[in-house]
């Protein structure tokens, strides 16, 4: 098993360098469509992941759980950000 998960990560991690590899091949050339593929393509998977979660008992039962701590962590992370801008805006204007 964890031969397996060994070949695909390197298969994964092969394919996206080799994708970068293309990509700087490619530079030069203008590619107006590709904003509109890989768009699709991700929502195409948000939809797919989205199918996953929903036949997911376990995750289904948790989402009123799930939602209270993704609600406070965003909450406590929004006010964070606001003290600290806060305090650099003050130390930068004194």
């Amino acid at each position: 098993m964890a031969h397996q998960n060994i070949k695909y990560m390197f298969t994964v991690i092969g394919i996206m360098f080799a994708g970068i590899g293309l990509g700087y091949l490619m530079r030069r050339q203008s590619l107006p469509w590709i904003n509109k593929i890989i768009t699709a393509l991700i929502w195409l998977l948000l939809f797919l992941l989205g199918i996953e979660v929903g036949q997911n008992e376990q995750i289904i039962r948790s989402l009123p759980t799930l939602g209270i701590e993704a609600f406070s962590i965003a909450i406590v992370c929004v006010l964070g950000s606001c003290i600290s801008a806060w305090a650099l805006w003050k130390h930068i204007n004194n």
